[in-house]
């Protein structure tokens, strides 16, 4: 009997890591509609109008065309700049996952748009993102050269997985390869499925070597660049991120302006004090 149980606990043993291993090494396919993001454009009545591009994060879809956005939104056309809100994944017609995001079909869909309608004045792009949207136009701008200014609102400074279930892909790719990340190793799995997404994200940067390979270039962006964090996150370490971002322009001798300012709040507190971002357009993309 005892036998029996040795042998059926060394079974279920022997499947259950199996099936980590699995998860851990399976490759989902790339999603049918890989290269597709799905956009709305916002336009005031003035000419030459700077153009605004809004990313959102985790959630997915067109986040500038949600309701908590339209004061944002509406008050910046007001001051003469259009609108280009993104949805780069789980909107109509783009990958339901945040898996191996193309960033050169989206830097392709900004400058078709921009040089399509007369009003905007395609020398004058800002991106905007915030969480994974920050991590994106981070990404974007340091690939790019047409984008002219970049707010990073509770960011990374690397790159980090998908959100799929496996967890073992990049999150965006650059001319056909997977941009270099930070794996989620096993031990992710117990927070994560608590829903303690910083004690995670902790874990994840634990690995320094792949750290080092996965940092996004911020040197490389060309143009200002203002970078928003919540002292007290709860999703992830973003000032802490936040700061190494400055550190490493500081090391590359960056030759923009770039800034840093931690906010009293959680993870949310950049989109409380929004009169920031107000203030960097005016000084670094302004209007006519």
């Amino acid at each position: 009997m005892k036998k029996r149980t040795k042998r059926i606990l060394l079974i279920l043993t022997l499947a259950l890591i199996s099936g980590i291993v699995y998860i851990f090494t399976y490759i989902p396919n790339l999603s049918k509609q890989h290269g597709v993001v799905e956009t709305l454009l916002y336009l005031g009545d003035s000419e030459n109008q700077p153009l605004i591009v809004a990313f959102g994060g985790a959630e997915g879809g067109i986040d500038w065309h949600r309701n908590h956005m339209k004061s944002k939104r509406d008050s910046l056309i007001q001051k003469g700049y259009a609108i280009l809100a993104i949805g780069y994944f789980n909107s109509e017609g783009t990958p339901k996952n945040l898996d191996r995001i193309s960033l050169d079909a989206i830097s392709d869909t900004i400058i078709n748009i921009a040089k399509r309608n007369s009003k905007i004045n395609e020398s004058k792009i800002a991106l905007i993102g915030g969480s994974r949207g920050g991590e994106l136009v981070l990404n974007l701008a340091s690939r790019f050269d047409h984008f002219n200014a970049v707010i990073a609102m509770s960011t990374s400074n690397v790159s980090f997985p998908a959100i799929t279930w496996s967890a073992n892909t990049s999150s965006w790719t650059f001319k056909g390869k997977d941009v270099p990340y930070v794996p989620a190793p096993l031990k992710t799995i117990l927070p994560a499925l608590k829903g303690d997404l910083y004690t995670a994200h902790k874990m994840i940067l634990e690995d320094k070597k792949a750290l080092k390979k996965a940092e996004i270039e911020v040197e490389n962006i060309n143009g200002a660049i203002l970078i928003l964090s919540g002292k007290t996150d709860d999703q992830w370490p973003a000032s802490e991120m936040s700061d190494q971002l400055i550190q490493r322009l500081k090391n590359k001798k960056f030759k923009h302006y770039n800034k840093h300012i931690a906010i009293d709040g959680g993870h949310i507190a950049p989109l409380e004090h929004f009169n920031l971002v107000y203030d960097f357009l005016d000084k670094h993309l302004p209007t006519e």
